[in-house]
């Protein structure tokens, strides 16, 4: 989560290093969509506006920590078996493209 006064790179490296133990550079915005979660009346309950960042592991330890239950590497042909928030499969798979194609 963004706190007040903090850029979004900085809130980037603090987070990652929060919940996996990996420092990371941020490279660029790689896609911004926004998620809204409607209660049982149909009324917006909640409203994410999520930024995807494409980053370098420049560091750290991969380990989880009290916001994560679990850290792992995990191949992409194994990602469709992890239940994973709608869209975001979408999401990774995207970015997976999108570095291959750099080369």
């Amino acid at each position: 989560m963004l706190e007040a006064g903090e850029q979004l790179s900085d809130a980037i490296r603090r987070e990652v290093l929060e919940e996996t133990g990996l420092e990371v550079k941020p490279l660029s915005v790689f896609e911004i969509f926004e998620r809204i979660m409607r209660d049982n009346n149909g009324a917006a309950e909640y409203h994410y506006v999520l930024i995807d960042y494409l980053c370098k592991i420049t560091g750290g330890e991969m380990k989880a920590s009290d916001d994560a239950s679990n850290v792992r590497w995990v191949k992409r042909r194994e990602l469709a078996g992890y239940k994973l928030t709608d869209g975001t499969l979408a999401v990774i798979e995207r970015a997976f493209d999108k570095r291959n194609n750099k080369g």
